[in-house]
Formats: C-alpha cells, structure tokens, sequence
C-alpha cells in the first residue's frame, strides 16, 4: 500500500524506509534503519527526482503510481548513480517508457556500467548552471563531484527554494512518520547518526563539500531535501553550520576521546586512569574499547570532540589488530586539527606507539604529544605521575575561559579592568522582532521593527518604535494606522530580508510577494512566519533623536498560530545565516573530471589521479 507524504502543495516525498538493513554499504550498522529518499514534483512536467533501493521498490512504485494519479511522468533527475538511489531506475523506465533522465555526462557513464536499457536514447544532458523549466518552477542544476562520487550533483528549486542536496545533509535511521526535522528533536535524538554519517559516507571528501556548501551559501534555500533522513525547512542554518565544522575537521566540542585496545584489561586500566585525571581537570571524555565499538561510531566521535588518545597493546610485533583497523579507517577518512596523545603496552617488546604515530605522520595538521607512557604488562604506581604529565599536557593545549573577574573578599565578584561593552549581551534581552506596515493612497510598505509593547489594557494600547528615516515611519505620521505583524519561530531568512534588507522609499516590498492578507483597516499583514495579527490606531507621539514612539489604540488583534515568537536571541541563534568561514587558499591542482584535489604548487607531469585514474593533464589550477 502506498505510503507518501506531502512536502509543499505541489511536491511529495515518495521514497521508504528500511528497518531490516542490517549494514548500509556492508560496513556500517544500522540499528535504526535508513530511508531512502526521492521526491516527485507536479508541475505541467512531471518530474521525479531520483528513485530507491531494491529493497523498498514495491512501496517506492506505488507511492509514484498514486501521486501521479493518472498522469504521465515526464523526467527523472538523477542526482546520485549509487544503487541505493538508483537502483530502480530501469524498473522506472519499464513502467514509464518514455520518461527522459535528466543528468551530466559522468552519470551517463556510469549509468551505461550499471544497466542494460538503451541510456543514449533516454538521457536529456545537463550541466552546471543550466536551468530546467517544468512550467511554474524553474530548476538549476549544481555539480557537487566527490560529495561523494565524482558524478554527484544537486538541483536548486528557484521557485520554491528547495534545494535537492543528494548525499549531503543525510542522516542515518528511518523516519518513523516524520518526514520534517522540526518535527522531532533532531539536535538531541538524530545529531549523532547525521555525524556518523557524514563522518564515514562524506567525511574523507572535507575540500569538496566545502566547496558545495560555498555553491550553497549563495542560494535562498527554504527547504532541504537530502536522499538520506529528514527534510530540512526550519533552523536550516543550524544544520548548515554543523557541516561547515565537519568539512573543516573543526570540532564542535572541546573533549578526549579516549580508544583502546586491551586483551587483558591491563591497557584498559590506564587509559581509565587517564580518564579520571582529565575529569578532575574539568576536560569531558568519551572511552570506547576498540574490539567492541564499531570503527565508525569511534571516528564520529573523533569528528566532534577536539582531542583523542590512542592506547593499544602490541599484538604480535604489531598494533592490536581492531586498533589498527581503526586507525587505518581513521587514516583514509582524513582527519585533521586535532590533538593526539598515544600510549602503548608491550610485555617484552612495546612497538604499537612507535607503529600507531607511524600511521598519523600520513595526518595533516595533527598535534601529536611528546607526552607519552609505555607500560610493560601492567600499570605500576609509579607510573601514575607519567600519567599525570599526559593530563597536563592535554590541559595545556585546551582552550581556557577567560576570567574576568576577581573575588571581593566577601564571597562575591568585583569587575576587574574596563568595563566590558558586549552589544550581544542586549539579545538577552526579551525583545521581538516585528513587521510593522502601513499604506499610503495605493502604495503599501513594511520594515522591520524589535519594540512594540502592550502600554494599558483597559484601553487596549500599544506602543511601536519607528525610525524616523523609514517609510513606513512617514505612512504612519501621515494616515495614522499601521499593523503589527508578529514573527514566529517557524520565519524563514527570507522574510527579514523582504522587509528589512530594502528601503520602501526605492523598492516596493509586496511587488513580488505573496504571503499576505488585508486585515479590516485594508492594511497587509504577512501570512506565513507569524503568530498574531495587531491592527492599530494612533492616539499620541513621541518624538525621540532617532524614533518616533507611536501610541495606539487596537483596533484589532487575533492568533495566526501556536509557533513561539522571535526573539532577539533566537533569530541570531537560528535563522539569521552563520557566517561562512574565510576559505584559506589552497596552492593545488584539482581533477576536472572527480574533483581530486591534489596539493603543491607543481603538479608531477606523470601524476594519475588516485580516484578517476586521469592524467596530469586533466587536472587545472585552483583558483
């Protein structure tokens, strides 16, 4: 049976979940499933975009059949040519014999190694930077190689700002009936599969999703819509910003991951030793033992914390065969900016330390410790100090708060030095953030103010202050009315750039917008992103250096919905866009045909690509 979900009027999720995948790509656990994800826009063209694994085809194909609900299907995009994705796309083409395969030329190939079906006949080129209409929405298609296949791209929506990111953005674990991230608690319940995900599936790949999500900072993206977990429309920023740490190797958090190999618990014992001196010292830490972790959920760990200790027994001659497994899967991921200490065990010739730093010189940019303890069988007490000059070490290289104050003597805190002017500090502040309009003859505006109060109740009475410099400030001087529009939680960035980023006096803001209504005075209010609705009358100014403080009596005031308003402190939080962080300039060459970047300022004539196995001379200078 059928089994969809709508993800705006004319676009629905139809992909499925798999709970009985026991391991994704054979390698990683899945305890909690996996979906797969494709998407099925109406439009006066049919388009869907990319299809599923095998192993959910049948509910994949209904849940097509159903939405189509008669009609012909048109194009197929296909983002991704990984089986999970692609899979079904021959199945597709039997069921829908003439649907064209929107795609690039590397997916081409690709698609001729996978399947039999004639592609030539089939496939419609795109490239990037090309624009696709499918009647009132308008597609443009942006490479993303090696994010993480060199084929991989992704298809921006104008129209409705969706952005179809392909593997970026996904996450491990099935839906479970949600399809929208704001409708679980994705930062306390699903933060930690995105990690492991994006740390073993993309993470290698750090240079190029930091130049997809640079493609990406540049676009208005409302929706976010991966192949893998949930469909982003809220607090999009927030998930962005977790990416750019990851594709960075900058740790989220400051804190010890301490791995270890132990046979017989001896190693164990003091990594455990370790790990209480690093709490007394108030540092967080997070042990796993390597023969029972998988190696996958150990690197998501090192991807979000700042340091990590190895402590390993030496197994014939050797490192201990699960911590070399996963210090050779950590190798290959690229880990990188973090602080490393090492210990090793050995009952009568330690080499794993020696063998274990061997594998990290092949690391960029690791803080490998001088500090370091060999143990020979078991832990012994005086030994306990080396342990303490490791935890010191470590200390050393954490980030301290500063402190800016000193005790009085009676037991509380004295400022010390200058007084300290932080403007953050007043987002503490309970403030709203607002759309105040008004109108003019014909003409309407609105900006964007933080200051309406409730002033009496009995009259009901409101208080806004205006800039004097706005228009909207001299509509309202002028006809004595205006409507406060209430922003909710659920506003989008868009929406403050509608109203707050162009003056009314040069632009007119509802030229090209449509999320409005006239409330009874004949004023706009905005539709989408706000709570309430407060129409008003001016009874008295006040006039101040740079604002005017309007008085006025409600003249009308209703609920728009249940979604809490913005403050101050959560628009900064979460919707206003992180700043992109400045892009340190890389001397390289990088592969026009998988993106393989390839670092130094001259490039070896006889260099072959590690991935797609081309020639120096298909590799072009970076930028």
């Amino acid at each position: 049976m059928y089994c969809y979900r709508k993800v705006m009027d004319d676009l629905y999720w139809v992909g499925a979940n798999d709970r009985r995948l026991a391991m994704f790509e054979g390698v990683y656990s899945v305890p909690d499933g996996v979906s797969y994800n494709s998407y099925l826009l109406l439009d006066e063209k049919t388009v869907l975009c990319d299809t599923v694994d095998a192993a959910v085809g049948t509910v994949f194909f209904e849940n097509v059949e159903k939405v189509l609900d008669g009609r012909h299907l048109d194009y197929v995009i296909v983002h991704h040519m990984e089986p999970d994705h692609s899979a079904t796309l021959e199945e597709l083409i039997r069921r829908y014999p003439d649907v064209r395969i929107l795609c690039n030329s590397k997916t081409k190939t690709l698609m001729k190694q996978f399947f039999t079906f004639d592609v030539e006949s089939r496939v419609q080129l795109v490239k990037e930077g090309d624009v696709f209409s499918a009647g009132r929405h308008e597609l443009t298609f942006v490479n993303a190689p090696m994010v993480h296949w060199p084929e991989v791209m992704m298809t921006y929506d104008k129209t409705s700002g969706a952005l179809f990111s392909a593997d970026a953005f996904g996450t491990f674990g099935a839906l479970n009936g949600a399809l929208f991230a704001d409708e679980v608690d994705f930062m306390r319940d699903y933060l930690d599969e995105a990690r492991r995900y994006y740390s073993n599936i993309v993470g290698k790949y750090g240079t190029q999703v930091t130049a997809a999500l640079k493609k990406a900072s540049g676009l208005d993206i409302k929706y976010l819509c991966p192949l893998h977990g949930f469909v982003w429309r809220k607090n999009i920023g927030d998930y962005i910003d977790k990416y750019q740490h990851w594709a960075a190797y900058k740790p989220e958090e400051t804190g010890v991951v301490i791995a270890y190999a132990s046979v017989y618990h001896h190693t164990e014992n003091a990594a455990e030793c370790l790990a209480i001196r690093l709490r007394e010292k108030g540092i967080k830490t997070v042990m796993f033992d390597t023969s029972v972790t998988p190696p996958s959920e150990i690197i998501s760990a090192v991807f979000k914390y700042s340091h990590l200790v190895l402590a390993s027994t030496t197994y014939n001659a050797g490192i201990f065969v699960q911590m070399e497994a996963f210090l050779y899967d950590l190798v290959e991921h690229n880990i990188q900016n973090r602080t490393v200490a090492v210990i090793e065990n050995g009952s009568w010739a330690p080499t794993s330390g020696k063998l274990m730093r061997e594998l990290l010189e092949k690391c960029k940019n690791l803080n490998v410790l001088n500090e370091t303890l060999t143990i020979k069988s078991s832990l012994k007490e005086d030994q306990l100090s080396q342990l303490d000059v490791i935890a010191d070490a470590i200390d050393a290289t954490v980030p301290k708060k500063t402190d800016v104050t000193k005790t009085d003597g009676k037991g509380g805190d004295t400022d010390t030095g200058a007084p300290v002017l932080d403007p953050k500090a007043m987002f503490k502040l309970s403030y709203g953030l607002f759309v105040l309009t008004a109108k003019d003859g014909e003409k309407d505006n609105g900006c964007i103010v933080n200051t309406v109060i409730q002033v009496t109740e009995k009259p009901n009475r409101i208080q806004v202050a205006v800039n004097r410099n706005g228009h909207t400030h001299d509509m309202i001087k002028k006809t004595g009315v205006f409507n406060v529009s209430i922003l909710a939680q659920d506003a989008t960035f868009d929406l403050f750039k509608q109203f707050g980023f162009q003056s009314g006096k040069s632009a007119d803001k509802f030229a090209d917008f449509a999320d409005y209504s006239r409330s009874a005075n004949g004023l706009t209010y905005v539709t989408r992103g706000t709570n309430a609705l407060i129409s008003a009358k001016v009874v008295q100014e006040v006039e101040f250096e740079t604002h005017t403080v309007f008085i006025a009596e409600v003249t009308e005031c209703r609920v728009l919905s249940d979604v809490p308003s913005v403050t101050y402190e959560y628009y900064f939080a979460h919707i206003k866009p992180k700043p992109q962080p400045v892009e340190e300039k890389k001397v390289g060459w990088v592969c026009r045909i998988c993106g393989y970047v390839y670092e130094g300022e001259v490039l070896p004539p006889d260099f072959i690509c590690p991935i797609c196995k081309h020639p120096a001379s298909d590799f072009e200078k970076l930028q």
